[in-house]
Parts: C-alpha cells; sequence; structure tokens
C-alpha cells in the first residue's frame, strides 16, 4: 500500500528526508550523543522504509514514474543539486575571519597540505597492501574531500562515483564523531588549528562539527575545504597517471 502510494505523488523522497533529518536533529539535541549523528540517523531510517516497504529506490531519489518510463524529478535527488552552492557558501565565515588567514598563512596553508598529502598517501598505502585495481583506486582517492569536488575527480578518472559518494560519507561521518575525543587525546585548544583539522579530514560534515566548536573553528574549516579540494585534485590526477 505504501509503496503504490509512494510512487503516485510527488516529492515523496524530499519530504521523507526532511522529516527523518529534522527528528534525527532532535534526536542528538536531546540526547547529547555524537554518535547519533544527524546524517547517519536518518540516512539508516530511510534505507530501512524503503527495504520494509519494498519503495523503490528511483521513486524515492528521482520522483513519481511517469508513463514513458522516466521520473517527474521531484524526488530526493535535487538535494544534490544543493551541493555546489552550499559549499561556496562556506566563504561567508571565512570572509568574515580572514584577519585569522593573514595572521597564520604559513600554518593554516601547511596544515591543510600536510592533510591533503596525507589522506592521498593512505590511498596509495591500501592500494599497494590490497592489490587494488584502477578503478578501485581512483574511486578512493577523493574520499577525503567535499562531496561536489569528490564526484567531479572519481568521474574524470574513472572511478565509480557511487561509492565514492558513500566513501566520502564514511570519512566525514567518522571525523565529525571522533573530532572532540582527537582534540582532547592530542590536547589540540587553539581555534585555527581544531577547525583546520575538521575540515581537511572530514570536509563538510566535520565543518557541520566544527561550528559546535566556534566561529573560528568553522571559519578555518571552511577554507580547509575549498583548499584541500583544490590540492587533492591536483594530487589525486598526478597519483592516477602514475604507474604503480
Amino acid at each position: 500500500m505504501l509503496n503504490e502510494a509512494a510512487s503516485s505523488v510527488s516529492f515523496f523522497g524530499i519530504f521523507v528526508t526532511a522529516a527523518f533529518y529534522l527528528a534525527a536533529v532532535k534526536l542528538q539535541a536531546k540526547t547529547k550523543l555524537t554518535i547519533l549523528n544527524p546524517i547517519i540517523v536518518s540516512s539508516a531510517a530511510i534505507i530501512i522504509l524503503l527495504l520494509v516497504t519494498d519503495i523503490p529506490f528511483e521513486v524515492y531519489a528521482y520522483g513519481k514514474p511517469l508513463e514513458d518510463g522516466r521520473y517527474d524529478g521531484t524526488g530526493a535527488s535535487l538535494f544534490q543539486i544543493l551541493l555546489t552552492p552550499t559549499t561556496v557558501c562556506l566563504a561567508i565565515p571565512l570572509y568574515e575571519k580572514l584577519s585569522y588567514l593573514k595572521k597564520y598563512p604559513l600554518a593554516i596553508l601547511g596544515g591543510i597540505t600536510s592533510g591533503a598529502v596525507t589522506a592521498v598517501g593512505s590511498v596509495l598505502t591500501i592500494k599497494l597492501i590490497f592489490g587494488l585495481n584502477y578503478e578501485q583506486y581512483v574511486t578512493l582517492l577523493p574520499k577525503s574531500v567535499t562531496t561536489a569536488i569528490g564526484m567531479s575527480v572519481s568521474e574524470s578518472l574513472g572511478g565509480i562515483v557511487p561509492v565514492t559518494v558513500l566513501l566520502i560519507a564514511l570519512t566525514g561521518l567518522v571525523g565529525s564523531v571522533i573530532a572532540s575525543f582527537t582534540m582532547k587525546l592530542f590536547k589540540i585548544k587553539h581555534p585555527v588549528a581544531v577547525g583546520l583539522a575538521c575540515g581537511t579530514a572530514a570536509h563538510a560534515i566535520g565543518t557541520s562539527r566544527a561550528r559546535e566548536f566556534g566561529e573560528i573553528e568553522e571559519a578555518m574549516s571552511g577554507l580547509s575545504i575549498a583548499v584541500c579540494g583544490i590540492m587533492t585534485v591536483v594530487l589525486a590526477s598526478v597519483m592516477a597517471m602514475i604507474p604503480i
């Protein structure tokens, strides 16, 4: 019954995604548990819903089926369109804290560079240890950048884009969950360092976590997303051409 209802209306995927996400935000706010990240909880809830009700993923993602076999485009995939402008909007808090970029230029660029090199280098290590083929290798390379950039890199290099998106989400979620613990473990307290760590290691999801630390942390995290993305594009393109 629910399967037929979902297939007969527009915007089902958007409504379900928004409803589950808002509920997950309230759940985390009430429990104060970092592990209950709204993205993790809402994603799990949507997957369970689709499996239990047998609602086709295409209906959820692309909208109401049409007579010619296409879909009306009102599914949850519309949220994907917002990825790029949302990433661009991170420039606003950066502009407001531009003085910090001018004050710590070498530390900021050095931190972001080390993070980008480490991220790409870890993929190379994984390839050598597990013997990944080229397609698997380039699919992993952009795992530590924001989705809008990572999808383009993976597609241009011949990777498996859906898997890249999954890895990017997992990387961001893990980084967001362990952020507080990591900062305490290594006694990282400077707001610039905290922000760079969140943005470089966990991209946009890390930036949402950095916002909870403070405005400076959020601005530095937003900066690291852009710069780390550019560096990763260059590094991934070069490493993909090296015969290993």
